[in-house]
């Protein structure tokens, strides 16, 4: 039934470009209602109608990463679901896996409105939400009663940042503070010090303060979960590499590559109608398209550093079939979206799923560990 109303989503979005962020919080509020009346008999039914308009299952896109099963590499972004009211619900959109937050140790309102902008020039979305979100107890109670109600589908990350009213000094304790009261209910973490809207937090990925934060977090993870950093796609390649050495120091599980960018330069959009300023003055993080080829650059200079032993999370200007390969050929071994799920709407998680299954057989492979990296064996 879903999808008899893909033709109209393009004028649907459309109509909710003058308040993104408004449309954005009641969609949450509909999947968390979904989710909690599932035992309803109309609750089941538009579920099994998602599940069967958006998912699609291939035996050659599962695999194992640190002890988890994803049954296809495509993932939720974090940004999407801060306060986890849909957790219980991404797998019926398809979602390999999704990764929650960002979460911080205190509830925090966020920036100023307006602070959602959609760049439809550039297939882009404009973020400087400020790490909005409930707090690690708040979002900890919710995660165990969804969990109670029903055990995890699919792996569940959770991405932590730190509360704009902590110290950049007492970043350590803060971040360890959600870790611990978060602990019981995802099955990998990410240490966010590359969002550009939380003052200061990008001065974290390089230096001691970074190695107090993993030294605090793998003390207490002891190794049980994994916990992966999450960098910015603007740093130079030294300060990535030095990224590397200290996730190689402390055991980290993986790198997720990129965060959104900061460069507003060459974008279709030169000034933004809800502000009537030049884009490039606007204080904010983009995501989407223009953040493709970098990111793509990124996860080619990470797999190459480390000969491929480090998984790569692929994150940035994915929005259909070529794009998703274009990172798993460039060494991620697993991918996310949200301004590309956003602007296409839910149907292109089974379209990029299919697309994908669609290459392998093109190339002559049977799964798709076998395409991550394959770009560096032709070089």
């Amino acid at each position: 039934m879903l999808n008899i109303l893909k033709p109209l989503y393009p004028a649907f979005f459309a109509s909710l470009k003058s308040n993104p962020e408004s449309a954005h919080i009641t969609t949450l509020k509909l999947l968390e209602q979904l989710y909690s009346q599932g035992d309803n008999f109309w609750a089941k039914c538009i579920i099994q109608d998602i599940e069967k308009s958006f998912s699609y299952h291939h035996p050659s896109l599962s695999q194992s990463l640190w002890n988890l099963k994803f049954d296809n590499p495509l993932g939720l972004a974090p940004g999407f679901d801060k306060n986890a009211q849909g957790a219980g619900i991404w797998h019926s959109f398809g979602f390999g896996f999704a990764e929650l937050g960002a979460i911080t140790l205190h509830c925090q309102n966020g920036n100023p409105l307006p602070r959602m902008f959609r760049l439809p020039k550039d297939k882009a979305i404009l973020n400087r939400m400020g790490a909005n979100n409930q707090g690690a107890e708040v979002i900890a109670q919710r995660l165990q009663q969804t969990w109670q109600k029903k055990s995890r589908s699919i792996p569940m990350g959770i991405n932590l940042c730190k509360s704009k009213i902590t110290d950049l000094n007492q970043a350590s304790d803060d971040y360890l503070g959600s870790f611990r009261l978060l602990f019981p209910h995802a099955d990998y973490f990410v240490v966010n010090v590359s969002s550009p809207n939380t003052p200061g937090l990008r001065s974290l990925q390089g230096g001691e303060q970074l190695e107090l934060i993993l030294e605090a977090l793998q003390g207490e993870n002891k190794g049980e979960k994994p916990i992966l950093i999450k960098i910015a796609p603007d740093l130079e390649w030294e300060e990535i590499s030095t990224i590397l050495r200290v996730s190689e120091q402390y055991n980290l599980s993986g790198i997720v590559a990129t965060n959104t960018t900061i460069k507003k330069e060459g974008l279709k959009t030169e000034i933004l109608p809800e502000t009537g300023k030049l884009i490039t003055e606007e204080m904010g993080g983009i995501s989407g398209k223009p953040l493709r080829n970098r990111a793509t650059e990124v996860i080619k200079f990470i797999y190459q550093e480390t000969n491929g032993k480090l998984p790569i999370i692929g994150v940035g200007g994915i929005c259909d079939t070529e794009s998703a390969w274009e990172k798993i050929t460039a060494g991620a071994s697993l991918l996310q979206f949200y301004s590309g799920w956003v602007y296409e709407g839910p149907w292109v998680v089974k379209e990029i799923l299919q697309g994908l299954t669609k290459k392998l057989a093109e190339k002559g492979l049977n799964h798709i560990q076998q395409a991550v990296g394959i770009e560096h064996n032709n070089c």
